[in-house]
């Protein structure tokens, strides 16, 4: 386990703020990827000073934002009719469709912040925002504050591990 740790924390190093920009627009998007994965290590990574803590916030958010924005054109664009036929294609089964819509409905624009702190709707929100037709200055900004908290709550993991290696591992 702890090889795999490390091979993920020289992975993100490597990568750089491009590398989590990329990581985070893919599990933003439809694809599915961890987040953890992005900016746990790069909050560890910024303990130790090898990352600027400022520049990864920014690129785990923009890439979050990006990502999300790509789901909402899709919704917008092309309407749940076309999610519901080729969905599959794409990780999305009709029935998550149907909850993700509802669940936007329910809490309307307000959705697109909180539902990016609930694994599994995050990913998703962003296509009810989008064939729900919310203005898209709006969607940026409840979308770019929802990435953000969840980008500081797992950055600042990393960060405590980092600061707190030692006394983990004994």
């Amino acid at each position: 386990m702890h090889e795999i740790i490390n091979w993920i924390v020289e992975t993100v190093g490597a990568m750089g703020y491009l590398g989590i920009f990329i990581m985070m627009f893919l599990e933003s998007s439809f694809f599915p990827f961890p987040s953890e994965v992005a900016m746990i290590p790069a909050g560890y990574l910024a303990s130790k000073g090898e990352m600027n803590i400022f520049a990864a916030f920014l690129a785990g958010a923009g890439g979050s934002l990006a990502g999300a924005l790509f789901n909402y054109a899709l919704g917008h664009r092309l309407g749940r009719p076309f999610l519901i036929k080729y969905g599959r294609y794409l990780f999305i089964k009709p029935e998550t469709v149907d909850k993700t819509e509802a669940f936007f409905e329910k809490y309307g624009p307000a959705s697109t912040l909180f539902g990016r702190l609930v694994p599994g709707i995050r990913q998703y929100i962003s296509l009810p925002a989008g064939i729900g037709k919310m203005p898209l200055l709006s969607f940026a900004i409840y979308t770019f504050l929802g990435a953000g908290i969840w980008c500081i709550v797992l950055l600042s993991l990393g960060y405590i591990f980092g600061e707190h290696e030692e006394r983990i591992q004994e």
